[in-house]
């Protein structure tokens, strides 16, 4: 079944089209690089947000319309700032009890949040507040000669989309610290040699509609339940996770997708597994 949503809420920054429990998420500015203004801010939360509860998705795949994933800020939000001015603050957001609060932490985190798996395909340029966003996602994957950059200390500023929390979960603390410091780009090979990225492909929004297809194609409780566990690693005490591993199995085992799993690979038959 595919399904095409153009609610005016993201009709215009992000479009959205869900297929076989697959959605296709996308930045949709390509004549400004797909950069960050506050129109983006408000799309990419909202998609995140009725994502989060859409029946019928099992993984999500988020790109940029165009050549690039996204150049970032807006250049409007740099000439902002000369005069103390903050446009992300402008973004109409709803009341969030998450640990983001601001629009632009809200606009990465928004996508580690989803209780299905996230893809970032990466094309062109992924710099400063785009590669944050890229960040919030499960997995990244990158074209070979992507440009990606921890970019704000160019402009004088921080990370401040969730970066300065994220990025040294996957690089490492020092290696964060030379990116940031530097704002130095790299390209999709090097991304991935360091972490920054999960690995490279030609086609990376092919490449992770296939991954995506893959993972739709498996119980959707059962991955769901690996991303809770997964996501808690290292943010949580190891009795704390362990336990948490034993309330999450002892829920599968015996639930009915459990049983069809089983009783597909003993029939060697594509399992029929349901959402609710």
């Amino acid at each position: 079944m595919t399904s095409t949503r153009t609610a005016p809420e993201t009709a215009q920054r992000v479009t959205v089209t869900v297929t076989d429990g697959v959605a296709d998420v996308r930045l949709n500015r390509p004549e400004k690089r797909n950069a960050l203004d506050p129109a983006m801010f408000e799309a990419l939360v909202a998609t995140g947000e009725r994502l989060k509860t859409e029946e019928g998705v099992r993984a999500v795949v988020l790109s940029g319309a165009g050549p690039d994933f996204c150049a970032g800020l807006d250049f409007t939000s740099f000439q902002a700032m000369r005069d103390g001015e903050r446009l992300s603050g402008l973004a109409a957001l709803p009341p969030s009890d998450g640990p983001a609060q601001a629009a632009g932490q809200r606009a990465a985190y928004v996508w580690a949040e989803l209780p299905v798996p996230v893809i970032a395909a990466l094309r062109g340029n992924a710099l400063g507040g785009g590669l944050q966003i890229a960040l919030g996602a499960d997995i990244r994957i990158v074209a070979p000669d992507a440009r990606l950059s921890v970019f704000e200390v160019a402009w004088g500023l921080v990370p401040d989309m969730t970066g300065t929390q994220l990025l040294p979960e996957l690089v490492g603390r020092d290696v964060a610290k030379v990116l940031t410091f530097t704002a130095r780009t790299v390209g999709g090979e090097e991304a991935a040699r360091i972490g920054l990225a999960t690995y490279t492909a030609d086609d990376p929004v092919a490449a992770a509609l296939e991954t995506a297809g893959r993972i739709a194609a498996q119980s959707p409780h059962a991955v769901r339940a690996s991303k809770r566990l997964l996501d808690l690693a290292g943010r949580t005490d190891l009795a704390t996770g362990f336990a948490e591993e034993q309330k999450e199995i002892g829920a599968l085992i015996g639930s009915p997708n459990q049983v069809e799993a089983v009783a597909a690979r003993f029939e060697k038959r594509a399992p029929r597994f349901t959402d609710s």
